[in-house]
């Protein structure tokens, strides 16, 4: 295949394709997240110690961001993620194999680092594809993939696990990886590596790119109320009066799928020009959210309803930032999109750690006000932008 300029119109083959292949290489990243009890007793690892199992596919992600992804700016991407692709696979067949503890998290931190490289490169590699004026539709599209893969991993790890151990569960995934490393090298575009792209530092990157640096400390707010919610919400359910087991709590990440399928629409405003005005849409809805969230205790029902608003907020606002950051930075997109997503990584994390520390102190609902705060200080952000008319 030539190397072709991005098409008028990207195929629907093609984003299906873009969707399919980012949505299997992060879930491989979240794969270990219900099978930790096996592991720990397969391999002898102590309760105490198994989270690192967790860290170690963290850092791996974190060390994508920083050095890996970044690449895609610098040399030809599709040549970059067959090298990825091919060294997932030999990281997921370790894990398969391994004997030891040590050998499982040296996996595990490859597989990180891979499965987020190649995650993150597929998005990028995606609006390189896209022409300008269907970029938000197709990073759209690519990324209702990750969220789907993301929150499908856990119920797809568990029912493997169920019938072959957790081995099978990243053998299995190697070989699908096989298959989707296959499809990649014979239909992906060949694209030009992009003119005058050297790599620039986070620091450079963020003060030469306004729209990055707006657009991540709205994401980072975002992903901390997210992380806010999600970090802690298996507290409340497994403990009295509903003492829900896994599998059921675990049920409530699958409306999520709702919400990631109808916040792939808003890349398509986007590109309409209603970037402004979904954004705003997106994060007083995030705000709403938290009213039906904090009646957990009332009725199940209303967390239904929560997880929903909640989830079609996040994604519509996370797939709008990304389509501006990367019509922003043409010639750096995959840099752009690596800062971004340690943003995300960030805000993710102190959601977490706020989230556990606040429902230990306070309960619930001082987590569902947490949440509230920092989702109007993203609103009241977003709206002094505005009307400084800084923010696209």
């Amino acid at each position: 295949m030539s190397t072709a300029a991005p098409c008028s119109r990207t195929a629907s083959p093609l984003i299906l394709l873009f969707a399919c292949a980012a949505g299997l290489s992060v879930a491989n990243v979240y794969y270990a997240q219900p099978l930790l009890d096996a592991l720990a007793a397969d391999l002898g690892i102590g309760t105490a110690r198994i989270g690192a199992v967790i860290a170690a596919t963290q850092l791996g992600s974190v060390a994508a961001l920083l050095w890996l992804v970044p690449l895609g700016d610098r040399l030809r991407r599709h040549r970059l993620l067959a090298a990825q692709n091919g060294a997932l696979v030999v990281a997921l067949l370790g894990v398969a194999l391994a004997g030891s503890a040590t050998t499982l998290l040296l996996g595990m931190l490859a597989v990180g680092l891979l499965g987020t490289a190649m995650t993150q490169g597929l998005i990028a590699y995606a609006a390189a594809a896209a022409s300008p004026h269907e970029r938000g539709r197709v990073v759209g599209a690519a990324q209702a993939g990750v969220v789907i893969g993301l929150l499908l991993a856990r119920v797809v790890a568990g029912a493997v696990a169920d019938i072959g151990g957790w081995r099978a569960v990243y053998g299995l995934s190697a070989g699908v990886m096989v298959i989707a490393g296959v499809l990649l090298w014979l239909r992906l575009p060949r694209l030009a590596v992009p003119a005058a792209s050297p790599r620039l530092s986070l620091p450079a990157l963020l003060r030469t790119q306004p729209v990055l640096r707006r657009r991540g400390m709205l994401g980072l707010l975002m992903f901390t109320a997210f992380g806010l919610f999600w970090s802690t919400l298996a507290l409340p359910l497994s403990a009295p009066p509903h003492a829900l087991g896994h599998t059921a709590i675990g049920a409530f990440a699958l409306v999520g799928l709702v919400g990631a399928l109808a916040a792939a629409r808003s890349g398509h405003w986007s590109d309409q020009g209603h970037a402004r005005r979904v954004s705003g849409a997106a994060l007083l809805l995030l705000l709403v959210s938290w009213a039906p969230l904090a009646a957990l205790p009332v009725h199940l029902g209303w967390l239904v309803l929560g997880v929903l608003l909640l989830d079609l907020a996040v994604q519509a606002l996370h797939v709008t930032n990304q389509s501006l950051i990367l019509a922003a930075a043409p010639q750096a997109q995959a840099q752009a999109i690596a800062a971004y997503m340690l943003f995300y990584a960030a805000g993710s994390g102190l959601g977490a750690l706020a989230g556990s520390a606040l429902y230990a102190a306070h309960g619930w609902s001082a987590v569902c006000g947490a949440g509230a705060v920092v989702s109007a200080l993203a609103l009241v952000l977003w709206a002094r932008t505005t009307r400084a008319g800084e923010i696209h």
